[in-house]
């Protein structure tokens, strides 16, 4: 095949990988950092921070061009995508692919500064990256299959820091998931009514009239779930009241979706906040208990 990526089409790249809408990074690092903190006992070494850092960015952006690959055909239908590289064609989808690879390659390369365990763990991630797109032609829980990818990252942090993986990380691992699909069924309710036309299958539409009730109980039990981590993590009452504002995060998010299509996507962007502040919660209890 030959090599059709040139510079002279960055900017189309950049659009694709999405780097000028950082929210899926945030909502993929913080879950990473909060392991690494937890892992650590504290700061991390800033080798470790570098390496998962990078490697967020990286499967990011390279979660983006292959979910944009799968929905190459679909996105021109759907308002919100209509736009995207893809969809107008100024990036072909070989071009997508040859990112798409080039993005696996240069992760990869980090993967030499982590230990074999770490090394084979990320596998996981990259078949979990892939299949996501894919799995909205086959199943009405894609967010699922989103919710392991945007986890895995915790797995390979505990693997890399401490050589095993305790209870903790699995509690870590069971609430970011539950979280993921619960914002990202938000984030699919602004697209429900295209999907439906087009026949790409969500949580969203699974749920239907009970969006919101699913939802609820969705951010309960991730709360629930990652209270029982910081007990077992002795973080104390600084994580205790980080996650009372989460609390409070997450009843603002209902009132912003009951609003329509705009108010669901506001309430999908406000959870970079709530990442933030159980990783502030989680230095805070590591500090002062």
């Amino acid at each position: 095949m030959k090599l059709q990526l040139t510079l002279t089409n960055w900017q189309s790249y950049s659009r694709l990988m999405r780097l000028e809408k950082p929210i899926g990074t945030f909502l993929l690092l913080w879950p990473t950092y909060w392991a690494l903190w937890l892992a650590s006992g504290g700061m991390p070494e800033w080798s470790m921070l570098l390496v998962f850092t990078l490697g967020v960015v990286l499967m990011r952006a390279a979660g983006c061009v292959i979910n944009d690959y799968a929905d190459r055909n679909f996105d021109g239908a759907v308002e919100r995508t209509k736009q995207r590289p893809l969809a107008t064609g100024e990036v072909s989808p070989t071009e997508a692919l040859q990112l798409f690879v080039l993005l696996l390659v240069l992760s990869a390369l980090l993967l030499l500064l982590l230990d074999w365990r770490s090394a084979a763990l990320s596998l996981v991630a990259v078949l979990l990256a892939a299949s996501y797109p894919f799995m909205k032609r086959i199943t009405h829980l894609p967010q699922v299959v989103l919710g392991a990818a945007f986890s895995w990252g915790m797995v390979m942090s505990f693997m890399a820091i401490q050589g095993q993986l305790p209870l903790l990380v699995w509690l870590l691992y069971a609430a970011n998931l539950l979280w993921t699909v619960a914002y990202d069924t938000f984030y699919a309710m602004v697209d429900k009514d295209d999907d439906e036309k087009i026949g790409v299958k969500s949580t969203a539409r699974l749920f239907g009239k009970y969006n919101l009730w699913v939802i609820a109980l969705l951010q309960l039990g991730a709360l629930a779930l990652l209270e029982w981590a910081g007990a077992l993590a002795g973080l104390g009452w600084p994580f205790s009241v980080a996650l009372l504002l989460v609390l409070l995060l997450f009843m603002q998010q209902h009132r912003m979706a009951r609003t329509g299509r705009e108010g669901c996507f506001r309430a999908f962007l406000q959870n970079h906040y709530v990442g933030l502040v159980i990783f502030i919660g989680i230095v805070a209890g590591q500090m002062f208990v």
